[in-house]
């Protein structure tokens, strides 16, 4: 089983992380540089984590077996060695020991790939999927041109302490050493923006079970959201109409033989295809660009157009997905309020799902097994796990603020590794090695997830992030994870700078290098500045950084706040308006599908008999028809057409739609314009029955 345990994981890993990219990214439409470039950065992040344990039980081993070896009596028979040992220390190897020489070798690479990715890789790729130049080369310089104070900085820094240190005499550093103030330096940085984000996670994750219970807070929290998505939504339509008049404007500016003309091409494959199918192409106008002094958009111009298509509509379809899943959510949520008085224990969904379910979900998950799971276990379930992480939490404050205790031993997961290293119970030193970094990574990863900075960066899912923010997190990954692996350990004294130990340290400490080179950040701020956690811990329990941004301007969602009761009852407004309209399109649905179970199948009959059995009267009288065919065409056309439109709901006219026809077949339907944009919900009216 020697390296088969790694070798497992790695392969876990990597689809673990290729199923969280998929869920976030579009492979589809995103650059294939994107997504490796940060499938690579979050499958580096997660193999550390999932490897780390595996490397502490294979350290305690060697200890063990050095322990062993250097308490043998000094003889020459070999079987005096062996013989006093099993005695003395129980030492066995573990199930999923890795042999010496391949660990230091495994994060030697994993390491610095990722720190190549974090600091030099990552931020380019992000330059280069925002620019809006039309070709490789213009993209790369503007990528370098923005990234030149970014990088100029650390050069700057880095030759300024090489300066200092050729100029006194007292330092003689070596490249280790050099090394390990490069690891320390960015070890700082993470560590820093560690802490903020662990504070906001061991209290947020908990608090989010514990309110996931409540099914009247969970409902009127996505009231809120509604709200505030549809404002969102209207400003990005908005947008996106701003951005389509002046690509419009362009279009027809620069004709067919203007050498500008491919970049505008490339601009409007950009556009949704309504907007390209009313915009054109103008190949029917020749007229020379030269032949009159009209003032032409320069190629600057149009790269700064690119970059503003490629946002809005992107911005513009996350808006209306994100809807989608919303009113779905919400519709959910109410069938769940209204099963919970139900007499019969059946689940009933007001609206059915439009993808058909799988036969073996519906077997065991019948309506009667969701309306106990939904009703009555799943509170409860919610509840015992937000107790449960409420524990873990406490657990990890009180270990940040007393990890450097070395005598006697406070921090609870350095006395329960401590206790099973005594017995050499590698399974259950694995197993809480592998909680306590999993719950660590969670309460930082999930924050990573859940913030959102504007517009610029935010990981939506369903396929909804864009580039630059899926790049984003990949460098904040990979800077948060060495810190968060180095804290763990002094939490667990594995580190012997905490522990203060002469013993074997990790594969993955000794990568990482001896911090006694810096002692005021190794004696000082990796000790003490952790300890900060308990001050954000309980600014986050008594929301005060929502109540800044509250008072700020930023709406955020509070119970005790007059502005989050009319947010509140807005959504639910808007959530009774999208109910009854896809109530009336699905009453019209199954009207028409009644009167064609009813009607379709007589009709169909008499033109099959009718064709069996022609009747000879109209063989004679086939010129007469001939010649009045023409003539009451329109009128058949238009009695066709009666009948079909008394099959169709009667949906209000949009006033603000550019062109109106009479005939209904002729036009799009009433009820969803092709850019997705309710009618009833044009930004214009938005809130006019609110």
């Amino acid at each position: 089983m020697s390296g088969a345990a790694l070798g497992l994981e790695i392969v876990f890993v990597f689809f673990l992380a290729l199923f969280l990219l998929h869920r976030y990214g579009d492979f589809k439409k995103q650059h294939r540089l994107v997504i490796v470039g940060t499938l690579l950065a979050w499958y580096l992040c997660f193999l550390i984590v999932f490897i780390l344990p595996l490397d502490v039980s294979t350290t305690i081993y060697n200890r063990c077996r050095h322990a062993a070896a250097n308490s043998s009596p000094p003889e020459n028979n070999s079987t005096a060695i062996v013989t006093p040992v099993p005695s003395q220390h129980p030492c066995f190897k573990p199930w999923s020991y890795i042999p010496d020489g391949i660990m230091p070798i495994f994060w030697r690479v994993v390491y610095w790939t990722s720190q190549f990715l974090t600091w030099i890789l990552l931020p380019f790729m992000q330059s280069y999927a925002r620019s809006g130049g039309f070709s490789i080369t213009g993209k790369i310089k503007t990528a370098l041109i923005e990234n030149a104070i970014y990088y100029g900085t650390y050069l700057l820094i880095f030759g300024a302490f090489l300066i200092y240190v050729a100029v006194n005499p007292r330092l003689h550093l070596e490249w280790n050493q050099l090394q390990t103030i490069g690891i320390a330096a960015a070890n700082t940085w993470g560590l820093f923006l560690l802490v903020l984000l662990l504070g906001y996670g061991l209290v947020e994750i908990p608090r989010s079970y514990w309110n996931g219970a409540k099914r009247g807070y969970l409902l009127m929290k996505t009231y809120f959201k509604a709200a505030k998505l549809m404002t969102e939504k209207a400003d990005a339509e908005e947008n996106l109409e701003d951005v389509m008049e002046e690509v419009r404007k362009v279009n027809e500016s620069i004709k067919y033989n203007h050498p500008l003309r491919k970049c505008v091409d490339t601009i409007l494959k950009k556009c949704p295809t309504e907007y390209q199918e009313k915009m054109g192409r103008n190949m029917d106008d020749y007229e020379d660009f030269d032949e009159k002094h009209n003032t032409y958009p320069s190629e600057k111009s149009l790269v700064k157009l690119h970059k503003q298509v490629i946002y809005s509509v992107q911005r513009h379809r996350r808006t209306q997905v994100q809807w989608q899943i919303l009113l779905e959510q919400a519709f959910y949520l109410e069938d769940v309020a209204k099963n919970e008085t139900s007499a019969t224990h059946q689940f009933v969904h007001t609206f059915q799902s439009p993808e058909p379910e799988n036969r073996f979900i519906q077997y065991f998950y019948n309506p009667t097994v969701e309306w106990y799971w939904e009703c009555l276990l799943r509170p409860w379930f919610y509840r015992i796990l937000a107790v449960v992480l409420s524990i873990f939490s406490v657990i990890v404050v009180w270990s940040e603020c007393t990890f450097f205790s070395t005598t006697p031993v406070l921090s609870l997961f350095a006395v329960f590794i401590q206790l099973a290293e005594r017995t050499y119970n590698y399974i259950y030193i694995e197993i809480a090695c592998f909680l306590s970094i999993f719950f660590l990574s969670i309460c930082v990863y999930s924050t990573v997830f859940r913030i959102r900075v504007f517009n610029y960066y935010y990981l939506a899912s369903h396929h909804q992030t864009d580039a630059y923010s899926l790049l984003f997190s990949g460098m904040l990954f990979c800077r948060l994870t060495p810190p968060l692996c180095l804290n763990f350990l002094g939490l667990t004294h594995m580190d012997s700078s905490i522990s203060h130990k002469n013993t074997q340290p990790t594969a993955y400490t000794s990568i990482m290098g001896s911090m006694k080179v810096l002692s005021f950040i190794a004696d000082g701020f990796y000790i003490y500045y952790p300890m900060l956690v308990v001050i954000l811990c309980i600014a986050t329990y008594f929301s005060l950084g929502t109540r800044c941004l509250n008072l700020l301007g930023f709406q955020q969602f509070m119970g005790d706040n007059d502005m989050t009761s009319d947010l509140v009852d807005e959504g639910k407004e808007l959530i009774r308006r999208e109910k009854r309209k896809r109530q009336r399109q699905e009453e019209g649905e199954n009207r028409r599908r009644e009167w064609k179970e009813r009607y379709g199948h007589n009709r169909e009959d008499s033109t099959r008999n009718r064709n069996v059995h022609p009747d000879p009267k109209e063989s004679n009288f086939s010129d007469i028809n001939t010649n009045w065919s023409s003539k009451y065409t329109r009128a058949n056309n238009k009695t066709e057409r009666d009948r079909i439109e008394l099959l169709q709901d009667a949906e209000p006219l949009d006033f603000n739609a550019e062109t109106f026809t009479d005939d209904p077949l002729e036009s799009e339907s009433g009820r969803y314009q092709p850019g997705g944009r309710y009618l009833s919900m044009s930004s214009s009216i938005i809130f006019d029955d609110v």
